[in-house]
């Protein structure tokens, strides 16, 4: 596998360091991103109190993710609003639940419903004009305001080695899941303008890649 969420909570190997079956590969699973891209909305909003979370309950790893940012909001005397979208048609809902719970940003986790409108989701939140998170770098390509999570382009290089050694003849029960090693930081400044957020120098000094 060149990435899952939560390897071990799917099912399909033992532990992260011994598989203990017939795969093997790359994860995604970093709980530290989670404290990561709270800091960062902190840093765009510094009076950041309540957090609206986009999310599906019932998409592999998310139970795990949610439950990690909860750890992480809570050092950073956060609030989470977790809303539930399970179909296309609760994503409208889901922002107008967000505007009624005063949300000061989004955070969106990874899933297809996400991916799948981007688009839409992108512009929902900067026409409710919160500053939002995404998971990944086409969600802020399409105008969403950032991103910060996993390289999967990495990731895919990486997964090239586990190819080549399980063809010389390395059994993948013995063969640790590996976890993230790069992150990307990817923000929109358009987005940024649109939505009226000030960007500080020293996030965009930290950013992997800024679109203007």
């Amino acid at each position: 596998m060149a990435f899952d969420n939560d390897p071990v909570g799917n099912g399909f190997v033992a532990s992260l360091a011994r598989p203990g079956g017939n795969i093997t590969g790359l994860s995604t699973l970093a709980p530290e991103i989670s404290g990561k891209q709270l800091e960062l909305l902190w840093g765009i909003v510094p009076k950041l109190f309540r957090v609206a979370v986009l999310g599906t309950s019932t998409n592999p790893g998310n139970t795990q993710a949610l439950r990690e940012r909860k750890l992480a909001a809570n050092a950073l005397k956060v609030q989470l609003q977790y809303l539930e979208v399970q179909s296309p048609k609760d994503i409208e809902p889901a922002f107008r639940a967000a505007g009624t719970g005063r949300a000061d940003a989004v955070l969106v986790l990874p899933g297809t419903i996400f991916s799948s409108h981007r688009r839409r989701i992108v512009d929902l939140a900067v026409k409710s004009r919160l500053p939002a998170i995404h998971a990944r770098p086409e969600d802020v390509e399409a105008g969403g305001l950032m991103t910060y999570g996993t390289s999967i382009p990495d990731l895919d290089r990486r997964a090239a080695t586990y190819v080549d050694k399980i063809l010389k003849g390395a059994k993948p029960a013995d063969l640790p899941v590996e976890q993230p090693t790069k992150f990307e930081l990817v923000i929109n400044l358009k987005t940024a303008k649109q939505i009226g957020v000030t960007v500080p120098p020293n996030l965009l000094a930290r950013a992997d890649r800024v679109i203007r």
